[in-house]
């Protein structure tokens, strides 16, 4: 991987893709037992999407031109005939169509048992709102002529028709539902649930065993996340019969009845309970050594066209997900939310708008956020597969990648919040990363650095986010509990006993940005257009320090030229909200103020008695990390 050779993470400086403008919309199709479209009208752009959600007792979509309701026209949409039992449950078959234009659209229910179009079931995209109204035309059908056509058993055009089946349904060894009949064209989409299924075609007289030639299949698929994002797609071809299982040994999945068919015969030696009776009795299951075979196999919408064997990796991190950034309510492949142990909120609260603070919050947020995925994912990388390789014990290196992973999720709020109210995000920089030929102890200090003024940043923007925007505060405060756990493990690693504090440090985000932009960011690296979020101040050199028995007691500081002569202060940021303050010496030596442990935040000032909130406005130079004490002897 050549990206892992330089010591700088490059990445492209192009802005992230904007959100799609497409819009989707659902519409419900007899729900409740009403002969009915909910909606009955909707607007909808080029390029918009609608599905189509069946309920009892056996409905479908029509299209018809104004004039003529309730007949199918020559090219005219179809999705076939769907039945189903329940009233308020939807059929596990939609429809889903694609808008090429605003012209108006006529749709009806064709069913001829009750005259539903002609009792009024009709639905149209885009009526005008005179002449050729919605409500015209469904005065039109309302005396149209019987019968409706198309007839039952006339296949779906002019859009998708698809049959959703779950595997693994509710953790039970089953596919939901697992005795279908269906339409030729309809595409079958498997939806992996948890523990670890695969899905196999076979023959009737072998259960459990692949077809010999020709048939699907799909990998085994370990996830703990429900809905996975993981699916596998299959095209009904013809009406012949179709019969699948699950090739998991463990629990013997096949012979335990997780076996499946669609357009199984109601009657005769060759029904859906023969197939049940024969995998119960069938050998051990077997899957192809190479899959996805014939369907296609697609993660959150991506198509994966091979796994490289039977199992679908869900533990490697791909460093291209550093610069990928997902538009909201989409979500990562599933094996970063099982490696980040969940994903991002479902519901963020957001409020109707958003203020110019929250948004300059949101976006230095980010900012920080970025060059602390980068981090991670660099490090999780050499360690895992590069010249750090063996260093740690492999389960140290897997809990890297949880937190890797956790970083990604954790970047998604501010990006996420930014694209729903139509701000910009951050693009990302280079960064200068230990290079090759440093050891693995460069890279930790920096991650805790960079961890710890996250942490800081997002405890100053929750406070200032309180007075106007405060969605923004259970969001992110969310987040700390995960971020004091990577810092324990970082501090291990080190071989320090993990810093205890009964609160974080409240760093001002300014303070935050400065830092990560002198220590880490490639100077002109960031873009043209790329936004300073305060003072981007001096590093704050410390030229000597003085310990006693493992004990930081003093340091000496480099004074910036246009602070020389001035009356100077070290602000000690501790890891429990308040702040401390040593005069500086003309020596440039501050004395360390007693009671400090753990790492500590420094900042030169010009001022002393402030408050964290108000630093800023004072410093000359910083922040720096200094390391104080363990609060236990080893």
């Amino acid at each position: 991987m050549s990206w892992l050779k330089s010591s700088t993470f490059a990445f492209g400086l192009t802005a992230f893709a904007a959100l799609a403008n497409a819009a989707h919309y659902d519409v419900t199709v007899g729900k409740g037992g009403q002969l009915k479209f909910d909606p009955e009208t909707l607007a909808a752009q080029m390029g918009d999407t609608v599905t189509y959600r069946f309920f009892a007792k056996n409905h479908a979509v029509a299209q018809s031109s104004f004039d003529n309701p309730c007949q199918l026209q020559e090219n005219g949409i179809f999705s076939g005939f769907t039945p189903t039992d329940s009233p308020d449950v939807e059929a596990p078959t939609t429809f889903t169509i694609t808008v090429n234009d605003t012209k108006p659209l006529w749709f009806y229910c064709p069913q001829t048992n009750g005259n539903h179009c002609q009792s009024g079931m009709v639905h149209s995209i885009n009526a005008p709102s005179s002449g050729n109204t919605f409500d015209a035309y469904k005065a039109k059908a309302q005396q149209a002529a019987t019968p409706s056509t198309p007839p039952v058993g006339t296949l779906p055009v002019g859009g998708l028709r698809k049959l959703h089946i779950d595997v693994g349904f509710n953790g039970n060894l089953v596919f939901n539902p697992n005795n279908v009949t269906e339409l030729v064209g309809t595409v079958l989409e498997f939806n992996y649930n948890p523990a670890n299924h695969s899905i196999v075609q076979s023959s009737f007289d072998k259960p459990c065993q692949p077809l010999e030639s020709g048939g699907f299949a799909a990998p085994f698929t370990p996830t703990q996340q429900s809905p996975s994002g993981v699916t596998f797609e299959v095209v009904v071809k013809d009406d012949k019969p179709i019969w699948f299982y699950c090739a998991q040994t463990a629990k013997t999945h096949c012979q335990a009845g997780m076996v499946g068919s669609v357009n199984a015969a109601a009657e005769g030696d060759k029904t859906f309970d023969a197939f049940v009776q024969l995998a119960a009795k069938a050998p051990p299951s077997t899957i192809p050594p190479n899959t996805p075979l014939v369907g296609t196999l697609k993660v959150n919408g991506t198509i994966i066209p091979d796994v490289g064997g039977a199992v679908l990796n869900t533990t490697t991190l791909d460093p291209s997900l550093v610069g990928n950034i997902p538009p909201p309510g989409s979500n990562y492949s599933p094996y970063i939310g099982g490696m980040a142990g969940g994903n991002q909120p479902a519901e963020y609260g957001w409020a109707p708008s958003i203020s110019d603070e929250a948004v300059e919050l949101l976006q230095a947020l980010q900012y920080i956020s970025n060059a602390l995925v980068a981090f991670l994912f660099e490090g999780y990388v050499r360690l895992s597969a590069g010249q750090w390789s063996g260093v740690y014990p492999a389960s140290i290196t897997h809990t890297l990648g949880s937190l890797a992973a956790q970083s990604l999720i954790h970047r998604r709020t501010y990006s996420d919040s930014l694209q729903h109210y139509q701000k910009p995000t951050v693009g990302l920089c280079q960064y200068k990363i230990a290079s090759d030929g440093d050891d693995v102890d460069a890279w930790l200090q920096d991650v805790l650095r960079i961890l710890a003024l996250s942490a800081g940043a997002k405890v100053d923007a929750m406070a200032l986010a309180a007075r106007n925007d405060s969605w923004m505060v259970p969001a992110l405060a969310t987040e700390l509990g995960a971020q004091a756990r990577t810092s324990a493990v970082l501090n291990m690693m080190q071989s320090h006993v993990a810093a205890a504090a009964p609160r974080e440090a409240l760093v001002p985000y300014q303070l935050a940005y400065s830092y990560i932009a002198a220590k880490y960011v490639v100077p002109g690296s960031c873009g043209d257009d790329a936004q300073a979020y305060g003072t981007a101040l001096p590093a704050l050199t410390i030229a000597e320090k003085t310990t006693d028995a493992g004990r930081l007691l003093a340091v000496k500081v480099e004074v910036p030229a246009e602070a020389e002569g001035k009356d100077l202060w070290v602000a000690w940021i501790g890891a429990w909200g308040g702040v401390l303050y040593s005069p500086v010496a003309a020596d440039g030596t501050a004395a360390v103020p007693a009671g400090l442990s753990g790492h500590v935040w420094i900042v030169l000032t010009t001022a002393k008695d402030l408050a964290a909130r108000d630093i800023e406005n004072a410093a000359v130079a910083g922040p720096e990390m200094v390391w104080t004490t363990q609060q236990w002897g080893l």
